[in-house]
């Protein structure tokens, strides 16, 4: 009896440490497949910890120094910290980049991560045999249908590495079903590169309105506007026109959202919507199942899809976007961007000889009332008697500021297109330089005025009674003191001198 005690004893020991050992295992096996995803971790904290002054960025792609990362600063910021600001330097207000949503995504760190698992999406195509994810996809619609910008119901939606990418998809697909024999006319720089026989540039649409030959066309139509901002539509009409609607900048950050595109061919970027400009990600709404899969055709010969982490990485955005009440990014961009309109405007208004295009209140059907502008780009319009035979593009490049000239997009030299949407840093630089040359401008003028009067009154002054109690040679030499002020003004623009006259 002893013995089968003895027994029974030894057999539940034994399953006993098995089971133990068992469950040890199971969790070390665990932990050890999580491992992975806390190194991943620790490596990205490390790496957002560094503040570089709050002027600069440290990456885990970057730049490596005694085995740390290394701050790339903002522009006009510099030293190992970003916390020097360099002086003369010239602010970039031509790029689009669009960094003004940084800050938004920062304090939704946590929840726009992805970890990226190296066995991740290692096939050239998803389970189904396509390029595109379908979740990716479905969270597409559900982003028009919350903001209510474009009708995506009963069309096909086709992928891109950005906006560029498909516009030129877009033109192949439309020109290669034209019905006449000539090149399909269209609009203008990558045509120009890609140099095609199917389609060439021809100029500004409003050339061709009146046209009454056979020739096809493919319009191309951005709305809101780059560069004035303002919502634009087709110009030309008839069965040889085809119509591509670049609708990257209908968001509510940028413009209100007076009703839902329901165009035959809409092209819309991620850059633009979320500020992810680097990912390189666009999409666009077909309405015809034709140019669809020749667009597809493109895209396939040409890059055979978008990466599989640049879609897993938009889909990790767009769930931030729709998620609460699908609206928290849009009101952060829309505050930023109206702030700095407002405040770019309040400068100008200091001065008669620079303007800016003119945007009115509208009722946004996202919002639900009436939005002032928000505008990603401010018009700048140089009026002539600043110019002194140059371009408004000089005239900003003589003080720092380096803008895109109004000859790249058909107009003259008055105006010159700067940039809103780059970095809070970025727009406070392009604030001060514009705020310094207003007020150098005006400053320039209240001295040539000022000098212009002394000389009337010197004049005047030879008509005087001897008894008078002027003093000529004082008048004479502050006229000299004048107009010697107002010509080192003119010619030494960025000289700091002052004379004190007042007492003389």
């Amino acid at each position: 009896m002893a013995r089968v005690h003895s027994l029974k004893y030894i057999v539940s020991l034994t399953c006993s440490i098995a089971l133990n050992l068992l469950l040890v295992g199971m969790c070390m096996h665990k932990r050890w497949q999580q491992n992975w995803t806390q190194e991943a971790m620790a490596e990205a904290e490390a790496v957002s910890s560094m503040s570089c002054s709050g002027h600069g960025r440290a990456f885990l792609d970057g730049l490596v120094l005694h085995g740390k990362p290394v701050c790339e600063c903002n522009m006009c910021y510099g030293g190992s910290d970003c916390s020097q600001l360099l002086p003369h330097c010239m602010v970039d207000a031509d790029s689009g980049d669009p960094t003004f949503l940084e800050p938004f995504w920062m304090k939704n760190a946590a929840r726009s991560a992805v970890v990226v698992a190296g066995w991740h999406r290692m096939s050239y195509e998803f389970s189904d045999g396509s390029l595109i994810s379908e979740e990716l996809k479905a969270h597409i619609r559900s982003v028009h249908a919350s903001v209510g910008n474009a009708i995506t119901d009963g069309k096909y939606i086709i992928i891109g590495a950005g906006a560029t990418h498909l516009l030129n998809a877009a033109v192949h697909a439309l020109s290669s079903n034209a019905s006449s024999s000539s090149p399909t006319k269209v609009y203008k720089e990558q045509t120009e590169f890609f140099k095609s026989e199917d389609y060439k540039f021809n100029g500004d649409t409003s050339m061709w309105k009146n046209d009454s030959s056979k020739s096809s066309f493919i319009e191309l139509v951005t709305s809101p506007n780059n560069p004035d901002g303002h919502l634009k539509k087709a110009v030309l009409q008839g069965q040889y026109v085809k119509t591509i609607h670049d609708l990257a900048y209908y968001c509510p950050h940028f413009t209100p959202i007076l009703a839902p595109a329901d165009e035959d061919l809409m092209i819309f970027t991620l850059s633009k919507l979320t500020g992810h400009a680097g990912s390189r990600f666009g999409w666009a709404i077909i309405k015809d199942e034709g140019v669809y899969r020749r667009m597809l055709t493109y895209m396939d010969l040409s890059t055979y899809g978008v990466s599989r982490e640049t879609q897993l990485r938009v889909l990790k955005l767009l769930k931030v976007v729709l998620s609460g009440n699908g609206k928290a990014m849009y009101e952060f961009g829309y505050n930023t961007m109206k702030n700095r309109w407002s405040r770019l405007n309040k400068v100008l208004s200091r001065s008669k000889r620079f303007s800016t295009q003119k945007l009115k209140p509208q009722y946004c059907l996202f919002s639900q009332q009436i939005r002032t502008p928000s505008p990603a780009f401010a018009w700048l319009k140089c009026e002539t008697s600043i110019l002194e035979g140059g371009s408004c593009y000089e005239v900003l490049k003589a003080h720092n500021i380096s803008g895109r000239a109004g000859s790249l997009f058909g107009v003259d030299n008055h105006y010159v297109r700067l940039s809103l949407v780059r970095s809070e840093d970025d727009f406070d630089l392009l604030l001060r330089q514009i705020n310094n040359l207003v007020s150098l401008k005006n400053n320039h003028k209240r001295v040539t005025t000022t000098s212009t009067r002394l000389w009337q009154s010197n004049e005047s002054t030879l008509m005087l009674p001897r008894d008078c109690s002027w003093n000529r040679s004082l008048l004479d030499l502050r006229i000299k003191l004048e107009t010697l002020y107002s010509n080192i003004v003119r010619s030494h623009a960025n000289i700091g001198l002052s004379f004190d006259l007042k007492n003389l």
